[in-house]
């Protein structure tokens, strides 16, 4: 049975038992980027009310792939319901049973530039922390994320890839800042090989640790510690490397998983020899939990801050007009569409004349004196 089979007899099973617990919500949605719709799915826990900065983790498909398999496949679910972070599932292009990311392929599409924009979009209509944005992904999804690392680094506080390298031709081009880097890969994978392919161009994964290493300024020897074999019929044994730089954080971290395919480690369903001795979402979050963005990029970007202003919006849906109440005075009042765009800007900081919108969902955002607050509303014309 192929990958691609594989992964949809996985969609299927897991849909019909139930075998994921999840106590959020996911949201099917799109923004236009580069004259192209791009899609994505987004898991918003329970726990999240908007009224805290919480963080976000892009977890990206492999090749062959697509989103919802992945959701399913890594399933961040659980780790996202019990720390309280959003997590988005990003569409790549192509032909179903043919997507992938353009991690410098050439040509188009430009999928730094789609995922910068989902980032944004996503700021405007969540309440996230701007210093806790992580890139992750399966295959493909981990080499896109290390090319994340490398252009998108004002953005990315860290990066995980899982069965995913980096070509030989970006480790002389590695950013102007530490980036935190996990590496989860097993050494009997085919598709992207441990010792890596001359043929692809594809870097082995000691050269890819040796080099970010080097470069996040760790120390060449490592603390080692072997995961215990809690699962002894799985095929797969796991050791930890973890590389310390001198101010004691381990900026780059490594699974081995010996024997292990082209696999993620803890999937509710063994695809291939799988690791089930560890659990690579979890223990991705634990890294990622570790870093923010301001650590290593001196921006404009700030700690987020709880919102603390009391404000209502209402009606929503509305067709004609909106009203805002806040305890606080509104300096400021613009609509966005859900693709990051400025529809509207209002000089009436309690009323908004919306009846010339097109019917749809749109984000408020409300500037005071102290904080920004964004709201979603329903433009609804009423017949």
């Amino acid at each position: 049975m192929d990958m691609k089979l594989q992964l949809q007899t996985l969609f299927f099973i897991i849909l019909n038992l139930n075998l994921i617990a999840q106590t959020g919500v996911t949201t099917l949605d799109s923004i236009l980027s580069g004259g192209l719709q791009r899609k994505f799915r987004l898991y918003k826990p329970n726990s999240y009310t908007g009224n805290v900065a919480v963080p976000l983790v892009i977890n990206m498909h492999g090749y062959t792939s697509n989103a919802s398999q992945q959701q399913l496949y890594g399933n961040f679910m659980p780790v996202a319901d019990t720390a309280n972070f959003l997590v988005v599932h990003p569409e790549g292009t192509g032909a179903p049973g043919a997507q992938f990311w353009n991690a410098g392929f050439g040509g188009s599409p430009n999928d730094v530039a789609f995922l910068n924009d989902l980032i944004d979009s996503l700021k405007l209509a969540y309440n996230i922390d701007a210093n806790s944005v992580y890139s992750c992904g399966m295959s493909n999804g981990g080499i896109m994320s290390y090319y994340m690392a490398i252009l998108s680094n004002s953005k990315i506080a860290a990066i995980a890839s899982v069965t995913g390298t980096m070509f030989n031709s970006w480790l002389n081009g590695l950013p102007g800042r530490v980036v935190p880097v996990m590496e989860i890969h097993g050494t009997a994978d085919n598709t992207v090989p441990y010792a890596g392919n001359n043929f692809n161009n594809m870097a082995a994964i000691d050269t890819v640790l040796k080099r970010w290493r080097t470069h996040n300024a760790c120390n060449s020897s490592s603390l080692v510690t072997n995961v215990t074999n809690t699962n002894t019929t799985d095929g797969a044994t796991a050791v930890n490397y973890k590389f310390f730089n001198t101010n004691g954080k381990a900026y780059v971290e490594h699974y081995k998983i010996n024997n292990g395919a082209h696999t993620w480690p803890g999937a509710p369903i063994a695809i291939g020899v799988t690791c089930m001795d560890f659990n690579a979402s979890a223990q991705i979050w634990r890294f990622f939990r570790q870093f923010k963005l301001n650590q290593f990029v001196t921006t404009n970007v700030t700690e987020a801050t709880p919102v603390t202003n009391t404000f209502k919006l209402f009606p929503n849906p509305a067709s004609d007009i909106i009203f805002m109440d806040a305890s606080k005075p509104i300096l400021s009042a613009n609509v966005y569409s859900l693709d990051g765009k400025l529809v509207m800007q209002s000089s009436l900081t309690k009323v908004i004349d919306i009846k010339n919108l097109p019917n749809g969902v749109y984000v408020l955002n409300i500037q005071t004196e102290t904080e920004q607050v964004n709201r979603k509303f329903i433009k609804l014309s009423y017949q």
